[in-house]
This record gives structure tokens, C-alpha cells and sequence, in this order.
């Protein structure tokens, strides 16, 4: 078609048809901000972007105030969103047969776009990542089922995939929730509480920890009923200070400090000694000591050995989402 310009001038510009079933599967099943992209409507589709986030962040906020009703999945809003935007681009299509396509509504401009929304993605999982805690070791901090963001900047960027670190920020400290790999098992991801750095002399004897010959100081707290094979079993919970860091942990007085049958052979094995009363290591150089939080429930350092520096992930510092208990959600992790 042709028109005239404000010069008064002939110019051309050409016109699209828009197919409504492309419109309503991007709405449906990428987002209505690519629906309306295709359609060449970018304001509107800014609007169900915004909507989008909205409706996401609203149902985590209601979760987190105890007012998100249980089993019902956190993404509901945002699929209302995506039914109204498939209905809304029905309608443009049907008033709008043709139009001058702009280049963000042609396929290689969804590409570029759908490509750099890909880029910001990977680079944010580069900094944060989301975990799920699939045991009870780091209970009371942590529950089974609890949902947790990682700052994988914490401890040093690294490339995806590959790991390689690109440069440090800074080295663990004790009382840290961290993220690692699992030194028997690098394809695992374990979490645990840090307890010794290179260098430290660690001993647990009694239930008790002393590092570096001071003991580690605790507070007793009212006991905690936990489920253990389908049976309530009953623990003691002592508020633990690692530097100026508070934490709960859970104790079973049945369980010996450390199982001796559990303890396998691992690097620096020599640094370590075992006994029926605890266990005394001194951690060597680029390695680090953890246990976790619910002590005679945890496969730990006490029985597998250090986590190498090459094998830290990131910190945990947040609870987002556990469906069976909303009321978690944005309960910070220390």
C-alpha cells in the first residue's frame, strides 16, 4: 500500500497478516508479551509483561503473610494472565486482518528478543540459583521441601556448565548455609552449615564442639518432635553461636557423636581421628569442615571428609517458596 509522508511524498510500506492461532499459542505458552510483540502491539505487550511479574510476585508475598491457599500452585495468577492474553489477542486479530509489521513482530525480531530474554536468564543463574532441600539434615533451619536461593557470587563467579572460576569475592565463614558438591559425587549438590576453615582444629566430643581449643558456645532450647521412619522422635534443640551467627540445632541423645560404621575413607583421612566419643580433625589447606544443623541425622564431614574450594557453589540466603508451609516463603537463611 502507499501513502504520503509529510512531505507530501509517496512511500510504501508494506502489510502482514497476522495469524490468530500463532497469537494465541505465544500467549498461552511463552507469554503475552511475545503474543503482543507478533502482533506489533510492544506497549500492550509491556503491560502483560508487567502483569506477569506482578502476578508472581503477589502470590510469593501472600504465600509469605500465610494468606496463599495450600496446594495451589504459586503460577495460577500468571496463567490467568496468559488465558486473558490469548483472549485479547484473539480480539486484535480479529479488528486488525493486516498491519505495517514492524521489525520486533517479524521472526527474527521474537528471535533477538526471545534470545536476549534466554541471555539475562543464564546470566542471572550465573549470580542466583534456585535449590530444593530433599532431606531433613539441616532441619531446623532448613525443612524438607523448603525451596532456597543460592548466591553463587558469594564465593566467586563462575562459568556455567563448566564451573570454572572466574574471579574470587570473597571465602566462606563459619556459620555459612552453603551449597556444594558433593566430594564423593560431583554431580550432587549437597547443603551444610560450615563449621571449620583451613587451618581449624576441630573437635566434637560430648555433642559438643570446640575449635581451635575453645568451645563453641550453646544455649539449651525447648526440645523438637521430629519424624523418623514414620515414629515422633523427640530431640533437644541448643541455640549454637559459630563466630556472631545464631542457629538452632537438634541433638538425639540415643545417637553416638559420631557412627563409627558410617566413616569411609576419604582425602586427608590422616588429619581426622574417630572414636565412640567423637572425632578430633585438623582441616588441611583449601578444604572446608561442615555438618549439618539436625546432628545425628546428617551424612557430613564427619563421615564422607572436607569440601575442596573447587567444589563450592554458593551461600544460601533465602526460603522462597514451600507448599506445604506458605508461611516460609522470604524467611531469611542464617
Amino acid at each position: 500500500m502507499t501513502y504520503e509522508n509529510s512531505q507530501g511524498e509517496a512511500a510504501v510500506t508494506t502489510t502482514r497478516k497476522r495469524r490468530g492461532w500463532v497469537a494465541i499459542l505465544l500467549a498461552l505458552f511463552a507469554s503475552p508479551f511475545f503474543s503482543m510483540l507478533y502482533l506489533g502491539r510492544w506497549r500492550r505487550g509491556l503491560v502483560y509483561l508487567a502483569l506477569t511479574v506482578l502476578s508472581l510476585v503477589g502470590a510469593v508475598c501472600l504465600a509469605a503473610m500465610g494468606l496463599w491457599p495450600r496446594r495451589v500452585e504459586w503460577s495460577v495468577l500468571s496463567i490467568v494472565v496468559s488465558i486473558a492474553g490469548a483472549v485479547d489477542a484473539y480480539r486484535i486479530v480479529d479488528r486488525n486482518q493486516s498491519f505495517s509489521a514492524p521489525w520486533y513482530s517479524r521472526w527474527y525480531g521474537l528471535l533477538g528478543v526471545f534470545l536476549a530474554f534466554v541471555s539475562l536468564t543464564l546470566s542471572v543463574r550465573v549470580i542466583v540459583e534456585p535449590f530444593r532441600i530433599p532431606s531433613g539434615a539441616m532441619i531446623p533451619t532448613l525443612l524438607v521441601g523448603d525451596f532456597i536461593l543460592v548466591n553463587k557470587f558469594t564465593y566467586g563467579v563462575r562459568l556455567p556448565i563448566t564451573r570454572v572460576k572466574v574471579f574470587s569475592v570473597s571465602d566462606p565463614k563459619r556459620g555459612d548455609v552453603m551449597v556444594f558438591r558433593y566430594p564423593e559425587k560431583p554431580s550432587v549438590d549437597y547443603i551444610k552449615r560450615v563449621v571449620g576453615l583451613p587451618g581449624d582444629e576441630i573437635i566434637y566430643r560430648d555433642k559438643r564442639l570446640i575449635i581451635n581449643g575453645a568451645p563453641v558456645p550453646t544455649e539449651l532450647q525447648p526440645d523438637y518432635q521430629s519424624m523418623d521412619d514414620r515414629n515422633a522422635v523427640r530431640l533437644q534443640g541448643f541455640t549454637e553461636w559459630l563466630g556472631e551467627r545464631p542457629h538452632v540445632i537438634l541433638i538425639n541423645p540415643d545417637v553416638p557423636p559420631v557412627q563409627l560404621i558410617g566413616v569411609r575413607e576419604f582425602p586427608h583421612r590422616r588429619n581426622c581421628v574417630h572414636s565412640e566419643l567423637g572425632f578430633t580433625c585438623k582441616v588441611p589447606a583449601d578444604h572446608y569442615f561442615v555438618m549439618g544443623d539436625n546432628r545425628d541425622s546428617s551424612s557430613d564431614s564427619r563421615y564422607w571428609g572436607f569440601v575442596p574450594v573447587d567444589n563450592l557453589v554458593g551461600r544460601a540466603f533465602m526460603i522462597w517458596w514451600n507448599e506445604e508451609q506458605p508461611g516460609r516463603v522470604g524467611l531469611s537463611i542464617r
